[in-house]
């Protein structure tokens, strides 16, 4: 990817957009070819640490017991703990709402079975399994890294969208982050580059642009 013709299509596509209030997430639509995402092994999901930060709060939610707990609180969004696990998952208004709210979960590692058979139905589909972890570890690394990370997620469809910062962070900033998701996405398909037919970049609520 030219950086001179990736600098010169976020700035358009920052220019194009309506001017807001407020900060908007800037997004990355990448689209695949010649890749059979109906067979489950080519589908694409992984996370990836933007180098330059996502340029807003992500939200972390850690489900442990005792150290844990005591370790998480300050430092996770939010703290289940086994006992909720059940509750959570018996009100599934709730319980969608509990998924929805957060970005990414970790848990500790043996209750990971527990999980998986009662909030399985809500954290499978959006992709938000938890990240197992040690008992009684602690949390704040992983939590921490997770703030400036994003999922980069294909399902069954040859587009796959991702964040990749904001409108309040600098142009080099949200270019960084642009090229480590798609030399992330190169990376997991069979032929790289080849395999990536286009690229676009837009804010929320502007028009997309094309990254020659």
């Amino acid at each position: 990817m030219d950086n001179k013709n990736l600098s010169e299509k976020v700035q358009e596509a920052l220019e194009k957009a309506p001017k807001r209030k407020f900060s908007e997430t800037i997004e990355l639509a990448v689209n695949l070819r010649d890749v059979d995402m109906t067979v489950p092994g080519n589908r694409i999901n992984e996370e990836v640490i933007l180098p330059k930060g996502r340029g807003k709060r992500t939200k972390v939610a850690v489900i442990g017991s005792g150290e844990m707990v005591l370790k998480a609180k300050g430092v996770a969004d939010m703290v289940i703990q086994p006992d909720e696990i059940e509750s959570i998952a018996d009100d599934k208004r709730n319980a969608r709402k509990v998924v929805g709210g957060i970005d990414f979960f970790i848990a500790e590692a043996p209750l990971m079975p527990t999980i998986g058979k009662r909030l399985g139905v809500f954290l499978g589909p959006p992709g938000k399994m938890p990240r197992p972890v040690p008992p009684g570890s602690d949390p704040t690394g992983v939590v921490e890294n997770l703030r400036n990370t994003v999922r980069i997620r294909s399902r069954d469809k040859n587009v796959i969208h991702v964040p990749v910062g904001t409108t309040t962070m600098t142009l080099e900033d949200v270019l960084a982050n642009i090229m480590e998701v798609v030399r992330r996405i190169e990376n997991k398909t069979p032929r790289g580059p080849g395999n990536i037919a286009s690229v676009y970049v837009k804010t929320t609520m502007g028009p997309s642009v094309r990254i020659n």
